[in-house]
C-alpha cells in the first residue's frame, strides 16, 4: 500500500488491507508546566472562584468533558482546560461537606485520573505520580469503591511506567480483589472498572514476562468482559470484551511473541472499538509488533493511518517517537525515505 492509495481506503478497511497479506500536522503538545502548578495547589489558578463554577452539575459536565477528550486523543485541549478544573476541585472539595464533598471528592479522583494518564503519554513520569496519588487520595475521601478500583488502574499504570512491575501486578490484583469482596452488586460500573483493573494488572504481568499470571488475569478480565455483556464505556473504561481482545494484543507483543500479536490483531473489528484513544493504542501496539516481525512497510502504513484517525497520538507522544527512531534504523531505503517525509510533515525531529 503506497501513500499515493493510502488516502482511499478509510475505517476498518484500512487495516484489515494492510494485515491481510502477511502470513499464519501537530506540533509536541506544550503547556504542562499548568499542571505543576495546579498538582502543587498554587494559589494562583482559582483561588477565589465563583459560586457557579464549583457547581456540582457543572464540575461534573467539565470532568465528562476532559474524559470524553482524552478518549478523543484531543490531548491539547485537555492539556489546556484540566489545571484550572483541578484547581476549582480543590476549592468544591473544601467548600462543601456531607454528600456534596463526597461528589466533589469522587470528581476530583476522575480528572486527576485523567491528568496522570495525560502526563504519562507524554513522560512527565514525576508529576504523574502526583496526579495518580492526588487520584488515590481523593477516590479514598469519595467512600465510593469503584472510584478507589478506578484510581488503583492508575497507580497500576504509574508503578508500570517506571518498571516496578511486579508492584503494579501486585497492586492490581489486590484492589480488584477487594471490591470484588466488599462491593455488594455486581453492576455494570463494577463489572467495567473490575475487569479494566485485571486488564492493567495482566499488562504489568507481561512487562515482567510472567507468562502465568498475564494469562489468568486477562482470562479473568473476558469472564467480566462476558457478564458485562458487551462493549461499553461504563466510569469511561472502555471496558468489554473487545478490549481484552486489545490487551491481548499488547501482551504478545510485551513477550516479544510478534507473530501471537498480530494473529490477535486480526481478530479485532476496528468498527467495534468505539474510542479513537483505544483504536490508537492497537494501531501503535500492531506496528511495534510488524517491526518486530521486519514488515516495515506495513509498520509505516498503519503508522499512517493511526495518524490520520488520532494525530496528537502519533506527533506528540515521546514512546512513539522512539517508535519512529527505530523503524528508522532498520527500515530498508525507500521506507526511511517514506520515513523522513512522513516525520517531517507532522514536525517530528528524530
Amino acid at each position: 500500500m503506497h501513500r499515493r492509495t493510502f488516502g482511499k481506503l478509510a475505517g476498518a478497511s484500512v487495516f484489515s488491507a494492510i494485515l491481510a497479506d502477511l502470513p499464519a500536522d501537530d506540533a509536541p503538545l506544550e503547556g504542562v508546566e499548568a499542571f505543576a502548578a495546579a498538582l502543587a495547589g498554587y494559589p494562583a489558578i482559582n483561588d477565589d472562584p465563583s459560586p457557579a463554577a464549583l457547581s456540582i452539575a457543572r464540575l461534573d459536565a467539565a470532568v465528562a468533558a476532559a474524559k470524553r477528550n482524552y478518549q478523543d486523543c484531543k490531548y491539547s485541549t485537555v492539556i489546556n482546560s484540566l489545571p484550572a478544573l483541578l484547581a476549582d476541585l480543590r476549592n468544591a472539595c473544601t467548600t462543601y461537606d456531607a454528600d456534596a464533598r463526597l461528589q466533589a471528592e469522587a470528581l476530583s479522583a476522575e480528572a486527576h485520573h485523567v491528568a496522570a494518564s495525560i502526563l504519562l503519554k507524554l513522560d512527565h513520569e514525576g508529576l504523574a505520580w502526583l496526579a495518580a496519588d492526588r487520584s488515590m487520595q481523593a477516590a479514598r475521601r469519595s467512600q465510593d469503591l469503584t472510584i478507589i478500583g478506578s484510581s488503583a488502574r492508575i497507580i497500576t499504570h504509574a508503578l508500570m511506567n517506571d518498571g516496578h512491575h511486579g508492584a503494579a501486578t501486585k497492586t492490581a490484583s489486590t484492589y480488584a480483589e477487594r471490591i470484588d469482596h466488599d462491593i455488594d452488586q455486581r453492576t455494570p460500573d463494577f463489572l467495567s472498572v473490575y475487569g479494566a483493573l485485571l486488564l492493567r494488572g495482566a499488562v504489568a504481568a507481561g512487562q515482567r514476562s510472567d507468562r502465568h499470571t498475564a494469562a489468568t488475569l486477562l482470562d479473568e478480565a473476558e469472564d467480566a468482559g462476558r457478564e458485562l455483556g458487551g462493549d461499553y464505556n461504563h466510569r469511561w473504561t472502555a471496558f468489554g470484551p473487545t478490549n481484552v481482545q486489545l490487551h491481548r494484543v499488547n501482551i504478545a507483543l510485551q513477550l516479544g511473541d510478534a507473530g501471537a500479536a498480530i494473529q490477535h490483531a486480526r481478530a479485532v473489528d476496528l468498527n467495534r472499538i468505539p474510542l479513537t484513544e483505544r483504536k490508537a493504542t492497537l494501531l501503535i501496539d500492531t506496528s511495534r509488533a510488524l517491526t518486530q516481525w521486519g514488515k516495515h512497510d506495513k509498520t509505516y502504513d498503519v503508522l499512517r493511518f493511526a495518524h490520520q484517525l488520532a494525530p496528537e497520538e502519533i506527533s506528540a507522544r515521546p514512546a512513539v517517537h522512539r517508535m519512529l527512531g527505530d523503524l528508522m534504523a532498520t527500515a530498508p531505503p525507500s521506507i526511511k525515505r517514506q520515513l523522513k517525509e512522513f516525520t517531517t510533515e507532522i514536525g517530528v525531529r528524530l
